[in-house]
């Protein structure tokens, strides 16, 4: 079973910066575009960045200039670095993918929180 897992969440002052990371594990053999999203309390789940296995790169307007999608394939790991956060960030980010060509997979959420 393919399972995605985040971390790097936490509680950051407005400026600030924050790496998240997402790893997928189990049986792969395959990760297609693997992205990141967001859902803040109130608000339907946004799409923050996504990057293909092609290295190809999208992200949300709200997050361009801060924001850097990155994956290291030998580990199946897809990265979000962002800087220059603000309190409209905050929210629960998720990592999604679609693997062995099966999915999308979901990661179980993880919180970032930053305060003005």
């Amino acid at each position: 079973q393919v399972q995605l897992v985040e971390s790097g969440g936490g509680l950051v002052q407005a400026g600030g910066s924050l790496r998240l990371s997402c790893a997928a594990s189990g049986i792969i053999f395959s990760i297609n575009a693997m992205g990141w999203y967001r859902q803040a309390p109130g608000k339907q789940r946004e799409l923050v960045a996504i990057i293909t296995n092609g290295g190809s790169l999208n992200y949300a307007d709200s997050g361009k200039g801060r924001f850097t999608i990155s994956r290291d394939n030998a580990k199946n790991t897809v990265y979000l670095q962002m800087n220059s956060l603000k309190p409209e960030d905050t929210a629960v980010y998720y990592c999604n993918s679609l693997v062995n060509n099966r999915g999308p997979y979901w990661g179980q959420g993880t919180q970032v929180t930053v305060s003005s």
